[in-house]
């Protein structure tokens, strides 16, 4: 006999850090569109990454970081599309990440279906930025933002993130520039680090 469900049943489970949850991306993504509220990334070896909601702190920095790009973005609308924290990736190598605030030229993101504009982007910003808060581990945003520049990603800030390049940590920047990835970009941290 087969049992049917008429209703979604909802259960709660705590997981210790040391399990590692794993999904294809089939199962990644009816897990989003289930749990539109929860921050869920994906690594390319299929493990299910939950993201807590940030404190205020972290969430007002954020909002700095995004707005400041927003506005260059339309401004300059002609060269790209930007994007907040909620945009999904799906990265060549597979993983499926959000990073904080993002931006793609306007030439990779009209080469891109209308389908594939709706749902999870199938490609690596041009641009990515990672902010700590104080749940993330340091070692693990260094890690990640390496995977955004090893899938293609131009320029990435958390330190400084580039192609064939070292990472350069500045010491106390007053601002960002986006160099020649976004053009006339500059980020203020005065309210990013207040």
């Amino acid at each position: 006999m087969v049992q049917t469900f008429t209703q979604l049943e909802t259960i709660s489970l705590e997981v210790p850090n040391s399990i590692a949850l794993t999904v294809t991306g089939d199962q990644f993504e009816a897990l989003v569109f289930a749990n539109p509220d929860l921050r869920l990334e994906r690594t390319a070896q299929g493990e299910l990454i939950v993201n807590p909601p940030t404190g205020g702190e972290s969430s007002s920095r954020n909002l700095s970081i995004s707005g400041q790009l927003g506005n260059w973005c339309e401004t300059h609308e002609d060269l790209g599309e930007g994007f907040d924290s909620s945009g999904g990736f799906i990265l060549p190598n597979g993983a499926t990440r959000s990073p904080d605030a993002s931006w793609v030229s306007r030439a990779r993101w009209e080469a891109l279906t209308a389908k594939e504009r709706k749902g999870f982007v199938p490609l690596c910003p041009d641009f990515v930025v990672e902010l700590r808060s104080a749940s993330d581990s340091l070692s693990t945003l260094q890690t990640k933002m390496r995977e955004y520049i090893d899938n293609g990603a131009r320029l990435g800030w958390l330190e400084i993130y580039r192609q064939q390049a070292e990472v350069e940590i500045l010491a106390n920047p007053t601002e960002l520039s986006g160099e020649d990835v976004l053009p006339g970009f500059v980020l203020n941290l005065r309210r990013v680090w207040r």
